[in-house]
């Protein structure tokens, strides 16, 4: 049985809710026409996002207080906020990830939202099915938490040796496939993921791309949902903070997008993030470290590694001789 403090009516409020957020944006989107997103309505953006995310934690609690008492409220509260800490941290990779694709398939500024829109719908919905799975999983056999926290722990050490190393998008699988298996157009057609050619159906590289955005959601929901679920197994609090932190990353997209190189060692800090977080998973039997410990040791290892980037500047890489 999974225990969680979401009702139907919490889920059905809460999924109304992000579907009016999702629809300014669209609406949004569709009003403002094709332009570049600059850094200060990016910035103005993340700050909308993430003060909705914090006014939904104090709701949460107040709501929480009235049906519980205030220790109930004050522990599940604190458990959203880490859940929200852990997967808005660990989406700055996923970021990394877009500026690479953007940059590899040389998608127009001004085009870049509308996939990236589309990207944030299909991650929502993905992570709601990998939730509940994940959460009846758990409910039934208590020893995958061991074989998350491995997961994590060895998915963190990996990120940490490979750090400095860009992904090989030339030889993706995927892309590969995709090229081999459909009529897909050398150029772009405005922000149009499908156009009609002599009668047939040509995709663009628009489309091409979003299909790349929406499976490295995938790659990274493998991360970061189990990392939630060593904070909290309860499926209300792991799907709030998650839909929370992906309705942010395109706003968080714009404003990392040209100054990317100056967050040089955040991924090292990610990376240490995902191995504290699979030590917490493996000693839950032994030792379970309060959440508000790990709320703490979270927010420094990110403050850490942003501060550590700011006062250093990244290596320049060395021109081989010839």
């Amino acid at each position: 049985m999974i225990e969680s403090v979401g009702t139907p009516t919490l889920y059905l409020s809460f999924t109304a809710f992000v579907v009016v957020m999702l629809a300014i944006d669209f609406f949004g989107l569709k009003t403002s026409g094709d332009h570049k997103v600059s850094t200060k309505e990016a910035a103005i953006w993340s700050l909308i996002w993430i003060s909705v995310a914090l006014a939904f934690g104090g709701w949460f609690y107040w709501y929480l207080e009235g049906i519980a008492g205030p220790v109930v409220a004050k522990a599940k509260s604190l458990e959203y906020l880490t859940g929200y800490l852990i997967e808005k941290s660990l989406a700055v990779d996923n970021v990394f990830v877009w500026i690479t694709l953007f940059g590899f398939f040389g998608v127009p500024p001004q085009y870049q939202k509308r996939v990236l829109l589309y990207g944030v719908l299909g991650a929502i919905v993905l992570r709601a099915i990998l939730i509940y799975l994940g959460a009846l999983l758990l409910a039934q056999f208590h020893w995958i938490l061991y074989i998350f926290g491995l997961f994590l722990l060895y998915t963190g050490i990996q990120m940490l040796i490979s750090a400095d190393s860009e992904p090989d998008l030339a030889d993706n699988k995927v892309l590969k496939w995709l090229r081999g298996h459909m009529r897909i157009t050398d150029e772009y057609h405005g922000e149009k993921f499908f156009i009609m050619r002599d009668g047939l159906r040509f995709a663009t590289p628009m489309f091409v791309v979003l299909i790349m955005v929406e499976i490295t959601d995938v790659i990274f929901a493998v991360d970061s949902i189990p990392a939630i679920f060593a904070v909290t197994s309860d499926p209300f609090i792991v799907f709030t903070s998650n839909v929370f932190a992906i309705l942010g990353l395109r706003a968080m997209y714009f404003l990392l997008a040209d100054m990317a190189d100056r967050f040089h060692l955040l991924k090292y800090g990610l990376a240490g993030i995902l191995i504290f977080i699979g030590i917490k998973m493996l000693l839950l039997d032994i030792y379970k470290i309060p959440t508000g410990i790990a709320l703490g040791v979270v927010g420094v290892i990110l403050a850490g590694s942003v501060v550590a980037s700011l006062l250093t500047s990244k290596p320049v890489p060395k021109t081989p001789p010839g």
